[in-house]
């Protein structure tokens, strides 16, 4: 429900939405504000305020900026804004999507609010809870959380906490035909608390939950009356279409048909001054049904069609299926068989996605709460293993104790003999160290057996390079020595990082890092290695970027591009060698690598295709790249639902 969502969120934040000019000028004075010098408690409440400056735009930055408040207030013990920096985290993770992070989030935030005796905090964390069990289809749950915030917010007679449980749980039951009746009498409990605090924005949220329901039990003069009120309270805002839609619905049903089709076009045109395809196309699409009540088959046609112009690209498949299932019909009725039929199939084609995601979600909610009783149980089984692992360690120490006291002297003696031949075997391993370090091990025993190493031909491996966004100006603000070290600190993550999956590194070229994967070894999994690779340094720069904000230190944000293809290998010359790979694949990649976004892994179709099973990618469609003309190109957003159910199903 549209208007639940919107009012969902209206509470959350809180007045957090400005407009777009003052909230830049907002964010550029906390920021500036977080360059100076002040206590850690202040430095923790900029920070939170700075999170959610960023709900709307950008909650990613929300996240990361939230996460720095937080550990900063758990260092210090500041447990207020630790509370509030977990509760920005979780609003976060509710406009990415990210439920079961926004869940978690909500359940920490309320623990720190329980452990301060802030009931006022508990019982919006239940609140906040309750909308994503809401959002992932668990109307029981959902139901619960809501039920238990307003217990308490009656109890602190806190009408903000009470008008959102109130609306939330009227949504909740609207939800089902059997429970009309229980949603309006929430509704109207909201509506009497809307107007007894004047609050025009709250009055033309109830009224139009209450004219939509009213309207689909039938009634459909309480429903005018509801909406007309709703229209009058919301006018001059970006929600009036709502309702004016709803009202052209009920004068379709009267058959007014000139009135709805002019109510759905005023609706439109809002709208569309507006920017507001959703409610453009359900202006359209209820416009399309009126003129086809009326017999104007051919402006029920063309509206239709042009609804399709802004649900496709939306993906909107609700207003897609009404649609196709109408120029299906209005076709039909034109005696045009040849496109009913084909607009047929694609009201077919619609509707089993939307069976699938259906599918999908139902799936989705087991998973989550699955995944959500995982994340608790490891507490405690993460207690247990410590205590077990101290347990073992006091008896190998027993152990250890008894043996020692007989072997000193023998150790003594052996010590005597062995001197010498340790000395030499930590030169000769330092030495074969150094070499490692520098060249490949199959590279190295080639040039210490022979003296020359040969270049060696590789039909298919996968290529990576970083770069750090806005070096330059970076730079400007640290010490060369800083810089150095900064630099130093995130390589040397790297060479982990890159150990870790087995990724050979090649070389680095000012802020610039290269590795790649499946050689000097051929191997199927290179692909896979390199982006599980990339992630990783993607989160760990994104971790050190949260601890220098938190500092008020510049920071540096990543870009990452992979491609899959042919190079040539080797080492040349005959001094200080380095051992490098050469060909078109390296280009292609450099190229992913600037043609991508700071915090995102982009990888070309090449790649794709031969990972498209093991990870999450988003088409970003084919982006012209400099001296290669246009690629397919994707962002990788995570590890695919069929590998981690595949784990899954391992760990059981």
């Amino acid at each position: 429900m549209k208007t639940f969502n919107r009012f969902i969120l209206l509470l959350i934040l809180a007045g957090v939405v400005q407009t777009a000019p003052a909230q830049d000028n907002g964010q550029a004075d906390l920021r500036k504000k977080l360059m100076g010098s002040m206590p850690d408690s202040e430095r923790v409440n900029t920070l939170n305020a700075l999170s959610r400056s960023y709900f709307n735009d950008n909650p990613d930055s929300s996240v990361i900026i939230a996460m720095s408040s937080r550990d900063l207030a758990e260092k210090i013990g500041y447990r207020p804004g630790q509370a509030l920096a977990l509760k920005n985290m979780g609003i976060g993770y509710y406009w990415l999507g990210k439920n079961l992070d926004a869940v978690k989030s909500a359940q920490l935030a309320m623990a720190v609010y329980e452990s301060i005796g802030d009931t006022k905090g508990v019982a919006n964390m239940l609140s906040n809870q309750g909308a994503v069990y809401f959002n992932q289809g668990d109307d029981a749950k959902s139901l619960e959380l809501h039920l238990q915030s307003l217990k308490l917010s009656e109890k602190l007679n806190d009408t903000l906490r009470i008008l959102t449980s109130l609306t939330n749980i009227g949504a909740v039951y609207l939800n089902k035909t059997a429970t009309y009746q229980k949603a309006l009498e929430f509704f109207l409990r909201s509506y009497n608390m809307s107007l007894a605090i004047k609050d025009q924005y709250s009055i033309g949220t109830s009224t139009a939950n209450l004219g939509e329901t009213y309207f689909k039990i039938g009634d459909d003069e309480k429903a005018l009356f509801y909406l007309t009120e709703s229209v009058k309270a919301y006018a001059g805002t970006e929600d009036l279409p709502y309702p004016m839609n709803y009202i052209g619905r009920i004068y379709t049903r009267e058959k007014k048909y000139d009135k709805a089709i002019e109510t759905h076009r005023e609706a439109y045109n809002i709208a569309s001054k507006l920017g507001s395809r959703l409610d453009m196309t359900q202006s359209l699409v209820a416009m399309a049904q009126a003129y086809f009540a009326k017999g104007d088959i051919r402006s029920a046609i063309a509206t239709y069609k042009q609804s399709l112009e802004h649900s496709v690209p939306l993906n909107n498949l609700s207003a897609m299926i009404d649609a196709y299932g109408g120029l299906s019909g209005a076709y039909s009725n034109l005696h045009d068989y040849a496109n009913a039929y084909g607009y047929d199939q694609l009201l077919l084609s619609a509707k089993d996605s939307m069976y699938n995601i259906d599918t999908d979600k139902k799936l989705a909610t087991l998973s989550f709460t699955r995944d959500l009783e995982m994340k608790e149980s490891e507490i405690s089984l993460l207690s247990k293993d410590k205590l077990i692992q101290q347990q073992q360690i006091t008896r190998q120490k027993l152990v250890r104790n008894g043996f020692i006291g007989g072997f000193a002297i023998v150790l003594v003696f052996a010590s005597l003999f062995l001197k010498q031949r340790i000395r030499i075997a930590k030169e000769k391993k330092r030495s074969d160290d150094l070499m490692l370090n520098i060249l490949p091990s199959d590279t190295a025993e080639e040039l210490k057996a022979t003296g020359t190493a040969k270049t060696k031909s590789f039909d298919s491996v996968s290529v990576l390079f970083t770069d750090f966004k806005n070096f330059t100006q970076a730079s400007e603000l640290l010490t060369p020595e800083e810089l150095v070290a900064e630099i130093n600190y995130c390589y040397s993550e790297f060479d982990r990082i890159v150990t870790r999956y087995g990724v050979e590194k090649i070389k680095t070229i000012g802020d610039s890092y290269m590795c790649a994967a499946g050689l000097p070894v051929e191997n199927d999994t290179h692909p896979i290695d390199i982006i599980s690779a990339g992630l990783e340094m993607v989160e760990f720069i994104e971790k050190n970027k949260r601890d220098r904000i938190a500092k008020g230190q510049p920071y540096f944000e990543l870009r990452i591009g992979v491609h899959s293809g042919p190079v040539v290998a080797g080492i040349v010359g005959i001094k200080k060698f380095a051992y490098d790979i050469w060909g078109d694949t390296v280009n292609t990649a450099s190229r992913m690598e600037s043609s991508g976004y700071p915090g995102k892994v982009n990888i070309s179709g090449t790649t794709y295709e031969l990972v498209k099973d093991k990870f999450l990618c988003d088409h970003r469609g084919k982006i012209e790249a400099k001296n290669k003309g246009q690629i397919d190109m994707y962002f990788v957003e995570g590890i695919s639902l069929k590998v981690i159910q595949e784990n899954r199903y391992h760990l059981l």
